[in-house]
């Protein structure tokens, strides 16, 4: 398989393959940024690959190269021919046609024997978001996730608390991984260009705090951003606002406090003492 914009534009169109709008297909054509991807993921051969997304396969050819085995959810079955000749050297990838967001994982996980599983993908912008929420409350104990994402999303998973980019998915994602960037991308190394650049974004396992009740925690955090601009006071009028304040004291805050200036510490200190 070659690596060029060339190369991939020749087989898409020889195979009369039209990219489609409707499933985010953005494929990466640049062997420079697929080769920094999957460097910075560590891959072994203890390691278990699930990719969501493979497009051509581009990225997919090189996990297979490292990883034990790859397993890949592609939503658009019209890619079968092209992936199955681009990955025919390769036994140890296994190609699902399904729905990412519909699909049983677990229960293909305990098909295969691995020590790590990692998560490396150039995600559909459209459905980043509800395929990390899928894997969290799937519970796929993914012990590392490398995706490719929207700047701007991106940008808002890996914030912390005092930047214009925080909010409550930054904090959900914060309270279950720690969250960092390891690469700018180009909107220019994608056919077709998208409007945006990317980055992509490093998720690592972390040890969560003690949280007394995990749904008032998410709720309370969802609550307390349901309108950025307005204070605690506001934003959390159906809760206990005397015992909120009251831990609020002790991070030198008050009720005049907004949501952004908050770490996921004092959420979960808030949500621990109502």
């Amino acid at each position: 398989m070659e690596y060029s914009p060339k190369k991939i534009k020749e087989e898409l169109e020889n195979k009369n393959f039209n990219l489609k709008k409707k499933f985010g297909q953005n494929f990466i054509v640049d062997e420079n940024i697929i080769d920094s991807i999957v460097n910075k993921a560590q891959i072994t051969k203890n390691t278990l690959v699930l990719e969501i997304g493979p497009g051509a396969g581009s990225l997919t050819y090189k996990l297979a190269k490292l990883a034990k085995n790859v397993i890949c959810y592609e939503i658009d079955t019209t890619l079968k021919e092209i992936l199955e000749n681009n990955l025919r050297e390769y036994n140890n990838v296994e190609i699902i046609y399904e729905d990412f967001l519909k699909a049983n994982v677990l229960d293909k996980l305990k098909e295969y024997d691995f020590k790590q599983l990692y998560v490396v993908a150039n995600l559909p912008y459209y459905i980043t978001t509800p395929i990390l929420i899928k894997i969290i409350e799937d519970n796929i104990l993914a012990d590392k996730i490398v995706v490719m994402v929207q700047k701007e999303v991106g940008d808002r998973f890996k914030a912390k608390s005092n930047s214009k980019d925080y909010n409550s998915l930054s904090v959900y994602l914060n309270y279950y991984f720690n969250v960092k960037k390891i690469l700018d991308v180009s909107r220019n190394v994608f056919i077709p260009r998208p409007n945006v650049d990317s980055i992509v974004v490093e998720f690592t396992k972390k040890e969560r705090k003690k949280l007394k009740d995990e749904q008032l925690f998410f709720k309370l955090v969802r609550d307390a951003f349901k309108q950025k601009r307005k204070n605690l006071r506001n934003n959390l009028k159906g809760y206990n606002l005397d015992k909120i304040e009251e831990v609020l004291k002790k991070y030198n805050f008050d009720l005049t406090v907004r949501a952004e200036q908050l770490d996921i510490d004092v959420f979960i200190d808030i949500a621990n003492n109502l």
